[in-house]
């Protein structure tokens, strides 16, 4: 297992969450997803490391901005 957290800008409700929860969850491997609304973390396990640029696609798709 391997965990990875990004930062995402621009959320501001569960709806946000809710978004960014979805698109992540259809990357392939990935096996969880917690949002972390007040920090805007989102914390990711996935059964082998993931591609930062699929993650950064997925939470663009949700209408989001990766920061970090």
């Amino acid at each position: 297992m391997s965990t990875s957290t990004y930062t995402v800008s621009g959320m501001t409700c569960g709806h946000c969450v809710s978004s960014v929860t979805e698109e992540v969850e259809q990357i392939t491997g990935v096996t969880g997803v917690d949002v972390d609304l007040k920090s805007g973390k989102v914390t990711v396990t996935s059964q082998t490391p993931l591609d930062d640029a699929q993650v950064k696609a997925a939470v663009e798709e949700a209408g989001y901005q990766l920061t970090a």
